[in-house]
Parts: structure tokens; sequence; C-alpha cells
């Protein structure tokens, strides 16, 4: 609603803004006055009509001539009678678009004087001064003690692990698609690390392994958020002072901070994130010039951050939808400007789907081929996969292997379900604790390779040895009654009517008997998948089920992850509801049996579209399936905009070198009161609009700048945050950094508590220089009116470096006493009791 209020705004500026007020009463009719604007920004343009060179919403020697009691003009440059059309093949910001082109004539009416060509040098060199400046800084507190400490911190146990796999190329699974681990491990094999460290626990020290690559890395793309959220921020409000703040806020904050300085996706995945969200609100400010070079540069730059963002976490999704939605608004208006041809509005919508669509498709393809290429030795990660993928690995038992293709009496097997990341049917020689069943031998499934996982399958009435060489081969068939013996305890596959362990009204599942001699409650029956009877069953290509032959239930797996007696293995249990599901097939992958000829498995490995399927199908379940286990901490949604509670990223004793994950307070408790004042007087506004209530000329600038670009930010804080509520997998603080970016952007994310994070600093820049205009206008008669708004930003500026200075321990490090010790120098710190640091 406000970013729609925000366009109505607008279109009424064009019919509104163009005359020039008339005066009315003795109010009006005062003594002229001069009033300079602190700090704001002035884009030069041309007067069509007389060639001079003229400032948009600025008369000559930047100063504005107005009548006392009026307001300065608007960031943004939204003026009555003052903003010209740009100059042709310009890009201008998007707060300053949308005026009337009546407006040329009086403007030329008033032979502007050029300004001096030194002034405008001037201006461009303070103009690039201050990105310097605020790009210095930001990798400068980026790269401070980068080295600290010099032992694995939190999650880089697994994503430098992932970055060792590709320097060694080496198969393994994760739940996230492939660019981060790609982008770390290329940064390691550049630095000189040769991939030989285990990463396997945090604590345990690099010793001589070069770990500062990656590190490097991660922190020159943390580096960057600051700059974009400036650039993108001064686009959107033409405003130095809400760029500055915005930056000092993302800067300050020790928990963006210390995201940026390990070997972590979040810096990766907000760096795409806050470059698509720059490169967007570029590409808007061309809308005045569309199919120039600047327009199709920040168009396609946008696509290849979206897949960027994707190609990391598919948290990118949240930065697409936000993309879409601009783009079908975008479109809808130009479909509605009648003075657009049909052909050119197909033209604008077939550059979208290129750029927006196309482009970032063919990249996020093209990224998940590498990973492919690269990964082709057997690891950790095959047992997630099918069994035609695992046969394109190098070095797996199925890579150029062959092997009897139809299933015989006394074949050495493994058994794999067909649902993705289920695994191998499994064993082992503990037993189902007490008050869990039966207390027999557990059954399980196990996503990797195990001596555990091989079965002999043996007629159900007969315990003689099938391989013998007086016997002839027996196959197989659809609709035999077989038992399972499992190899290594020769224990038989057995089930009852006793309940799952996990699952309610399912069956549970044991190992039971001796050397292969049980019960009736040990038989099965073998069915193949839309198959008849008596059809023999072939290897890695039959799909089967397995039916309990007393009971009448299927074998299956749950999913669900069993506690520690069980290893946190998956359940198996015996389903009595027949419907066939993945949950319930089976196919036959390893088969060993001397006595039967061999095939060659080349022809089973999958196209490459197939392994992309495969592939997401895969990380969708893993994704889902991500539960907090015994003990593990974790973090609620609502804990994060309010920073209850942070993340220990190193250390726990005081003799410790302790790192604790928290954003800065002051920033973020100032995002929290700057989302409330946004939506409190953004709805007022809106309101005001939609009743036909005119707003004073002063003010429809900043209403247009408060609406429009705080719109989106909005919109970005929102998508980034509020679909955390309706996940099920588990959830770490972390989560909200890329949300933070938008609401510092409004107000000022992890993960997802790391996207939003960033969102909200830019809204709280563009909110708060706006509301220190609104009290500079209403001082405007005092000497104080041109000071107010400059000592406002200062002071806010102020207080957010001294509170940087007061916690940034927390993101560099720290040793002695914890905070809760009175004679720790962090005592006075710790505000909440939530906080554990």
């Amino acid at each position: 609603m406000l970013y729609a209020s925000g366009r109505l705004l607008a279109a009424r500026a064009a019919t509104t803004l163009s005359a020039p007020p008339r005066a009315r009463g003795p109010a009006l009719r005062g003594k002229r006055r001069e009033l300079q604007i602190p700090w704001h920004l002035e884009t030069p343009s041309y007067d069509p009509l007389t060639g001079q060179r003229t400032r948009p919403g600025v008369p000559p020697a930047r100063r504005v001539i107005l009548r006392k009691g009026r307001m300065p003009p608007a960031i943004g440059g939204g003026l009555a009678g003052s903003e010209l059309r740009p100059r042709r093949g310009r890009c201008v910001p998007q707060a300053a678009r949308a005026v009337s082109r009546d407006v040329v004539p009086q403007a030329a009416a008033r032979k502007l004087k050029r300004p001096a060509w030194s002034s405008r040098r001037f201006q461009a060199a303070g103009w690039w001064a201050t990105l310097a400046v605020v790009t210095l800084l930001s990798f400068a507190t980026r790269f401070h003690r980068l080295d600290q400490p010099a032992h694995i911190c939190w999650d880089e146990t697994h994503f430098g692990k992932m970055g060792s796999y590709y320097i060694n190329r080496t198969f393994f699974f994760d739940v996230h698609p492939p660019l981060g681990k790609m982008l770390i491990g290329l940064a390691g094999y550049l630095s000189g690390y040769d991939g030989t460290f285990l990463f396997q626990k945090p604590g345990d020290r690099y010793e001589h392994h070069s770990y500062m690559g990656m590190r490097g890395f991660c922190a020159f793309l943390g580096s960057w958020l600051i700059p974009f959220a400036y650039l993108t921020v001064l686009d959107l409000s033409k405003s130095f002072p809400a760029a500055l703040l915005t930056a000092a806020l993302l800067t300050f904050d020790t928990g963006c901070l210390t995201l940026s300085q390990y070997i972590l996706l979040d810096p990766i995945l907000m760096f795409f994130i806050m470059a698509a969200m720059l490169s967007m609100v570029k590409y808007n400010s061309c809308a005045n010039r569309p199919f120039s070079a600047p327009w199709w540069f920040w168009l396609s730059l946008t696509g290849i951050s979206l897949a960027g963002a994707l190609g990391v976490k598919f948290v990118g999704l949240f930065i697409i939808v936000q993309v879409g939605l601009n783009t079908i608004s975008d479109l809808w208006h130009l479909f509605g400007d009648l003075s657009l041809s049909l052909v050119t509005v197909g033209k604008h919508l077939t550059a979208r789907i290129l750029c927006l669509i196309v482009l970032p498709l063919v990249l996020y393809v093209t990224i998940f081929a590498v990973h492919v290429m690269v990964l082709n030795k057997s690891g950790p990660g095959d047992g997630f996969f099918s069994s035609a993928f695992q046969a394109r690995l190098s070095g797996n038992s199925l890579h150029n292997a062959s092997i009897p293709e139809h299933l015989a009496y006394g074949s050495v097997i493994t058994v794999k379900n067909l649902r993705m990341a289920i695994g191998y049917l499994h064993s082992h020689r503990h037993l189902y604790p007490e008050g869990i069943g039966a207390r027999q031998q557990q059954v399980t499934t196990y996503l990797h390779k195990d001596y555990n996982n091989l079965w002999i399958i043996k007629k159900y009435n007969a315990n003689t040895d099938p391989l013998d060489p007086s016997f002839p081969v027996e196959f197989v068939r659809h609709g035999d009654i077989i038992r399972l013996e499992h190899k290594e305890t020769t224990r038989n596959l057995h089930s009852h009517y006793h309940e799952a362990p996990l699952t309610r009204k399912h069956y549970q599942v044991t190992g039971y008997g001796i050397n292969g001699t049980g019960d009736s409650n040990d038989f099965w029956r073998i069915e193949v998948v839309n198959r008849k009877f008596g059809n023999r069953i072939k290897v890695l290509r039959s799909r089967i089920r397995l039916i309990h032959l007393v009971t009448g239930c299927v074998l299956g797996s749950s999913g669900k992850i069993l506690p520690k007696w069980g290893w946190e293995q998956l359940e198996v249990t015996c389903t009595p509801y027949l419907k066939e599901t993945t949950n319930s097939i089976w196919n036959i992958e390893e088969h060993i049996n001397p006595k039967l000829p061999n095939i060659s498995l080349d022809v089973l490995q999958p196209s490459f579209p197939e392994i992309l399927l495969e592939s997401h199908m895969v990380m969708i379940r893993g994704n889902n399936g991500l539960k907090p286990k015994d003990n593990e901490f974790t973090s609620k949604p609502w804990h994060w905009p309010i920073n209850y509670q942070g993340l220990r990223f190193s250390g726990a004793n005081d003799t410790d070198f302790r790192v604790y994950l928290l954003g800065n307070p002051v920033v973020w408790w100032l995002n929290l009161v700057s989302i409330v004042l946004y939506l409190l007087s953004g709805s007022t506004i809106a309101v005001a609009m939609q009743r036909g209530i005119q707003l004073p000329a002063e003010l429809q600038g900043l209403t247009k700048v408060l609406l429009r670009g705080g719109g989106q930010l909005l919109l970005g804080w929102m998508l980034h945050y509020f679909p955390f509520f309706l996940m099920g997998r588990i959830l770490y603080f972390h989560h909200y950094f890329p949300a933070m970016l938008f609401s510092s952007m409004l107000t000022g994310s992890p993960g997802a508590v790391l996207i939003g994070w960033y969102m909200s600093l830019l809204s709280i820049g563009i909110l708060w220089d706006t509301l220190l205009r609104l009290c500079a206008w209403g001082l405007a008669p005092s000497p104080l009116g041109r000071r107010i708004h400059a000592v406002g930003i200062l002071s806010l500026l102020l207080t957010t470096a001294y509170s940087f200075y007061l916690f940034h321990p927390l993101a560099y490090g720290m040793v002695g006493p914890l905070a809760q010790e009175p004679e720790s120098p962090m005592a006075g710190l710790r505000w909440l009791e939530s906080w554990d640091f």
C-alpha cells in the first residue's frame, strides 16, 4: 500500500506541482529569504529548450529562494515547478523522476546561470571521496584481526570442509546450492590451501594450513555490503545524510562484522542480495532512457546477481520475488502509458524476460554443471543419491562396475530406498532400548556405504547355501516369499505387532533369530511395482516392495531421525497402510553372486537434466529434514529483530578466545523503532492521500521518498523475515541478517536472519533523514532551522560509532572473565539476561 501510494503521489506531482503556488493572505506575502539545503545532492542536467546546464530542483548557486516559513526542497527533487526533464540518455534517481513535463518552459524562463566547471568538478570529487572513505572504513573493519582466532569457529567446520572437497574433487551432499562452497574452495585453492585440513570440529587449530585465503574472500565480499547499501540509499533518497547514516549503521554493527570475518556462506549470500537490490534500483533510475547502454547494463547485472543469490542459498528466492514484483509493477505502468505502442511494451517485456529470467536460469544451470563436472569422485554424499547417480562417480562401487543383471537366491545385496536422502536398509548389533517395542536388534536406514548394509536373500523355507556349486541357479521372481538375512549378524529381517519407535500405528522392524533361524515373522513377499507375477527382478531397475506375510504391512522408512540410542539414523517401520509411496519402494543396488554373469552399468548413468532434478529434490528434502538435535541451541524468528539472544562462535570459558555473534543493540533497537515509525507515518500519509487530502507542496517531495523508497525497503525486509515463521526446519539467529540489511536500509540479515537485518538498515537511513528534515522545516523561522538536520544526523552517527566502541570485543574476540562476573570489562554491557557472552 505504501509503495502504491508513492506512485500515486508521483502522479499527483505532475499536476499539482507544475504551477507555482499563488499567494493567499499575509502569511505568504512575507519577506523572501534564502535557505541552504544541508548536504542535498544535486543531479545536473540540460534544459532542452535553452541548452543551458541546469540542476533539477535547485536554483542557481545551490540555494533556494523561499518565502518566509516555507520548507526547504524535499530530498529526491520533488519540488514545485523546478524539476526539469533529465538530459537525454542519463539515468536519474527514482526519487527525481515522476514530475510534469509542463515545468520545462517555466524553468527555461528562469535562464539559470551555468554553474562553474570547477564547482562541478569539486562536487564530483566530493562524491567520490565520500564513497572512498565509506569503502575504506568498511574494508578496514572487516579485515582487522582477520587471522584471529587461528582455529575453527562455528560453521567453518562445514563450509571449510566443503571447500576442501572441491579442491579434492570429492563428492558430498549439502542442503544448499553449490555456488558459495565452490567460491570458497576456489579462494582456498588460489591462496595455496591444499585441501588436506580435516575441519573436524570447532576449536581445532589450523596450525600450518593456509586458511586466510578463504576467510579473506568472505571478508572481501562482506566489505562490499556497506558501499552497496550506501549507493542504494543514495539513489533512492538523493540524500548524502541518509546514505552516510545507512553506511554507519552497517559498518558499526558487530553482528554484520562478525559474519563477514569467517568461512561462511552468509557474506557471499548477502553480497549477491545487495548487488541485486542496487542493480534493480539503478535500472529503475534509467527508466527515462530505456534500451540505453546503462539500462541494459543494470538490468543484466540484476539478473546475474539473482542467479548468484539463488546459487548460494535458496533464501535467494526472496530477492527474486522482490525483483519480480518490481518488474510486474513497472510493466503494468508501461502498459497503461497510452503514449507507448504495444510494440514498445512488447520490447520491454522481452528485455525483462531475457535479463531477469533466461539469463539467471542459464547461469544457475551452469553453476550446477560446473559442480557436477568438478565433483567426480566418490565421497560421503553418495548415499543421498540414487544408484544411477552414483554410477557416474569415480571410486564408487557402481562406477564402471559389472554386476549380475537379475536377482538370484544366495546373492549378497544392498537394498536402497527410492525416496531421496533415506539411504540403505541397515542393521547393527545394538538392541532397541527397554520400553521401545521388543528388545531386539535395531533395523534402520543409513545414508552411507557400510558393511552393515549387506543382506543375503534366501528362500523362506530352506536354510541351505544357494551358492553351493551343486545347486542350480534359481532366480528371485515377482511374488516370491523370501527371507533377508543380515550378513554381519546373521539375524533375519523381522516385524511384529509392536509399535514402531517414533511413528504411531506403524509396526516395529527388528533383526531376529540366530544364524538365519527365526520364525514366521521373518517372511516377506517381494513384489515388483507394475509387474506381473513370475517376472525376474532386475538389479537397479526394478522398483520393489517387501510385504510382511503375517501382518500384511509394507516395509518402509518414515524418514524420522532416531535418538542417540539409534545413532541418529533413520527409522524403519512396517506400515499397515498399503498406499504406494516412495518411502516403501526400494531397489537392489549392489549385487554379488559368483554364479551369475555380469553386465556393465554404464548404460544406467543419468543425463544432466536428471542429475539436476535429483539434486534439487535431495536438497529440498534435506532442508526440510533439518531438525534440532538434543541440547542443540536454536532460536525463534521473534527473537531476531529485538536482538534477544546471540550465537556463540568460539569459546565458552574465561580462558578461551571468545567470539559472540550479537547485533549492536543501539543499531538493532533503532532499526526496530524506525520500522514502527515508518509504518505509522507511512500509513498516515497513505490514508490521507486516499481520502483526497492535498498535502502541502513542501511535503510532497519528502513523502514521495518516504513512501516509494522506504516502501521498497520495507517490502524487502518483510520478504526476508516473515517466511521464516512458516518454516518447520531448525532456525538460527544468523538467518535474520539478510532481512537486517533491509531493515537497516529501512532501519539499518543470519542466512534468513542475515538478509532481513541488512534491508532494515537502509530504512533507518531514509526515515531518520526525512524526519530530521521535517523538524528543520518546522523550525525554519529560527536560526536553528538550518542546523537541526545536520546536528541530528551527526548525533546518530556519533552514537552509533560509540556503541561500536563499547561492543566491538564481541566481534574481534575477548579473553578473561565472563560478562556475568563483576570484574569482567563487559559486565556493564550485558543489558539482557539472555546475552550469554
